[in-house]
């Protein structure tokens, strides 16, 4: 029964991640710790699972035209960059993730996606422009939080691209083409170091959570893209806020 449970929450939390660019490791992984999963069974089957989900959400979002991901385009060269920048942030995450107090990493999570999504919501008419050294930036904060925690990716990744001028429709495929890299890494590195990976629990992760991809395509295609912006900057806001409640609580 509790592996149907599971199911369930990783399908609606990967409709979220692939229609809203985020959610699904934020939310998955607390959810499964909180069910009594080691967090070190936790954050490697989230990683790897979302690689599988993050490429078919690249697939499906650049066939329903939401994102160009061709070799030579913008939104392959956005991509491209943050992957890489994402490659440094999630080795270093695991190099110095055990000298790091978890609820000062929890409250800093809180605290910058809260933050980034009321600025989203704020800039919501306002037009921003480009820049690709905030990207770079909040390229190298999300994947170093991606490493230790196994989410706060998407939050980070999605709001640097929309406060650096960046379309959210756009936005959206570009985040799943980079934390795709991102997870292949931390992943290989959680593997290097010994760690036993829990397969069952991945592979359910895997199915259940890749067949909520083409729905999300679909629902990114069929949505205008300012009340999409309000729906991430909202997401954000809760996201960051509960983040926050659970670190009180603790």
């Amino acid at each position: 029964m509790v592996y149907f449970v599971i199911a369930g929450v990783a399908f609606i939390s990967e409709y979220l991640d692939s229609g809203l660019g985020m959610g699904y490791g934020t939310a998955l992984a607390p959810i499964l710790i909180l069910m009594g999963f080691n967090p070190l069974q936790v954050v490697p089957a989230v990683l790897i699972s979302q690689l599988f989900t993050d490429i078919a959400a690249c697939i499906s979002h650049h066939k329903m035209f939401n994102v160009d991901l061709k070799p030579g385009s913008a939104d392959f060269k956005a991509a491209s960059l943050l992957g890489a920048m994402s490659v440094i942030g999630v080795v270093i995450s695991v190099l110095v993730a055990i000298k790091i107090p978890k609820w000062i990493l929890t409250v800093y999570i809180g605290s910058l996606v809260f933050a980034m999504g009321a600025f989203v919501l704020y800039t919501i008419n306002r037009p921003m422009k480009f820049s690709w050294k905030k990207l770079m930036g909040v390229s190298l904060l999300a994947s170093f939080n991606k490493g230790i925690s196994g989410g706060g990716y998407g939050p980070l990744v999605m709001g640097g691209q929309m406060l650096s001028g960046m379309n959210v429709k756009n936005a959206v495929g570009i985040t799943a083409f980079a934390e795709a890299i991102t997870c292949f890494v931390g992943f290989m590195i959680y593997l290097i170091t010994g760690k036993v990976i829990d397969w069952k629990l991945t592979g359910i992760l895997i199915v259940s959570a890749v067949g909520a991809v083409p729905v999300a395509a679909l629902t990114v295609k069929n949505t205008a893209a300012a009340p999409l912006k309000r729906y991430v900057g909202i997401l954000m806001l809760i996201l960051g806020l509960l983040t926050l409640v659970k670190v009180a609580g603790a």
